[in-house]
């Protein structure tokens, strides 16, 4: 009887906590989809899209994983001048492009409460190594999880832990760049 209690407690469990995935710009997000899936789902996130579409980063995105995807909005995009990113998403500049996607792409799944572990074990902040080269320094500072790239730009977290069947991620309010890129 204890082992059907306990069977059924972790079924209720991973149902609530499926259940309790956060929405993205007003679109579902489903944990049992790819990264890449969900994305396209989400209203707020269609520059993102676009842009791992032009830098052939989609596939990788609906891989297996694990990847922890810190995603900039739209709004994060329209901090950047509409020349500079029409000039990122021309054909001639994939590679810078591809470069600046993968610097918001960790290959590990990490939730905030880990990364959360990590900032604390490390004194108040911690390095993370993205698949793009860059080193973002991640910390918290009044209650929320913070970035910082290598050319001092700070984003939010805005929307933690969405689950995603490749991974985990986190929705950021500003695009990061890697060292020496201004935006």
């Amino acid at each position: 009887m204890k082992t059907f209690l306990a069977t059924t407690a972790l079924i209720i469990t991973a149902a609530a906590a499926h259940a309790e995935n956060p929405m993205v710009g007003g679109a579902e997000m489903f944990a049992d989809q790819p990264i890449a899936a969900n994305a396209s789902n989400a209203p707020n996130l269609t520059t993102l899209v676009a842009a791992a579409k032009q830098a052939g980063l989609v596939d990788t995105l609906a891989s297996d994983g694990p990847f922890t995807v810190f995603a900039p909005t739209d709004d994060a995009f329209g901090m950047i001048s509409e020349k500079s990113l029409m000039a990122l998403m021309a054909d001639n500049n994939k590679a810078q492009l591809a470069q600046i996607l993968t610097c918001h792409v960790v290959a590990a799944e990490a939730f905030s409460t880990d990364i959360a572990g990590m900032i604390a074990d490390d004194g108040g902040a911690h390095d993370v190594p993205t698949v793009g080269g860059c080193t973002l320094s991640a910390y918290m500072q009044g209650g929320k999880l913070k970035l910082k790239d290598e050319n001092g730009r700070v984003a939010t977290v805005t929307i933690a832990d969405v689950d995603q069947s490749n991974g985990v991620v986190h929705v950021i309010d500003r695009v990061l760049l890697p060292a020496g890129q201004a935006g």
